[in-house]
């Protein structure tokens, strides 16, 4: 693993609202439309595009010096600080997949985790209080020695995936423990409890520790399961997907931004922030990689989250 002198971050931290803590990596993507699309990715990247609409971000990660910092200039100027982000010599994760008819399923072509493999994060100073903190979807025992590194934000929320589960289990579950919020989608909610019955599974997840779970379904949307109760979201529906990747990291920036805009962490802020997360989702798979959100107006967003809330409710 290179070490921290010779390695460099690429700018001075400042003091971020929210600080994410995941993958910065390029995509190469195949779809029914086109072929060997070359877009940014990774889930701190996609997180922080969509969280930014709301909040300042600090971005805590590793890229290679191949890393295209330019075609990232556009997060910079919407108060993402990338002084989280060691460049180390070395190439940049790269993720090449196939997404097939529909987008129901798809398959890794390539995984090359360059200087992602030995990722240690370390925060930079001004990091290490932030108001929000989110775990994305990094191995569990890199996600302990980040809760070791800050004081005890006012939320911390995670996500994983099922490699983990089954690998890590044993961390994972302490990890569970220090967490507030965690975003699982359907399939790893049942693998993680055994449970059939989505609504059990939710339930189950919450008595290892997180207060709030949010299970995601994709296309069918997502339901919050809280000492309260349940809330359920409905996904803004678009005529065609263009590409649904990052979608559901975006899903979780879109509500932590909304959260640390709020000031307020409360249960009435967290479905609030579903709802902008659902539309902020619709507008992210209408483009390939960050540019389904990238250039979208606050007007845009706004007429979108109006149009949802009138689908929705009932007057």
């Amino acid at each position: 693993m290179s070490s921290v002198s010779s390695s460099k971050k690429v700018n001075k931290a400042a003091e971020p609202q929210v600080v994410v803590v995941g993958s910065v990596a390029v995509d190469v993507l195949h779809t029914p439309s086109v072929e060997g699309k070359v877009v940014l990715g990774g889930s701190a990247f996609h997180f922080a595009n969509a969280a930014s609409r709301f909040a300042s971000v600090g971005m805590v990660g590793a890229v290679g010096e191949d890393y295209p910092f330019e075609q990232a200039e556009f997060l910079r100027r919407r108060k993402v600080d990338f002084g989280g982000v060691e460049v180390k010599p070395g190439q940049t994760f790269l993720w090449e997949g196939r997404y097939h008819e529909g987008f129901r399923t798809r398959e890794t072509i390539r995984t090359e985790l360059g200087v992602f493999e030995h990722f240690a994060p370390t925060l930079p100073a001004s990091y290490r209080q932030p108001d929000i903190l989110f775990l994305a979807a990094i191995e569990p025992r890199l996600q302990l020695e980040v809760l070791r590194q800050v004081k005890r934000p006012k939320l911390v929320a995670i996500d994983t995936f099922q490699l983990w589960i089954d690998i890590a289990r044993n961390d994972f579950m302490k990890v569970l423990k220090q967490v507030d919020l965690l975003f699982v989608d359907e399939f790893e909610a049942r693998h993680l409890t055994g449970a059939d019955s989505l609504i059990r599974a939710a339930r189950d997840l919450q008595s290892f520790g997180p207060k709030w779970v949010i299970v995601k379904k994709g296309e069918h949307g997502s339901f919050l399961a809280s000492p309260n109760g349940l809330f359920m979201t409905q996904p803004f529906p678009v005529e065609q997907v263009v590409d649904p990747t990052g979608a559901g990291d975006s899903y979780a920036g879109t509500l932590l931004g909304y959260l640390a805009a709020a000031k307020t962490i409360n249960e009435t802020n967290i479905r609030r922030g579903m709802q902008w997360a659902s539309v902020v989702g619709s507008f992210y798979v209408q483009g390939f990689g960050p540019d389904g959100l990238k250039d979208r107006s606050r007007d845009e967003l706004i007429d979108r989250h109006k149009a949802l809330l009138a689908m929705t409710q009932v007057r």
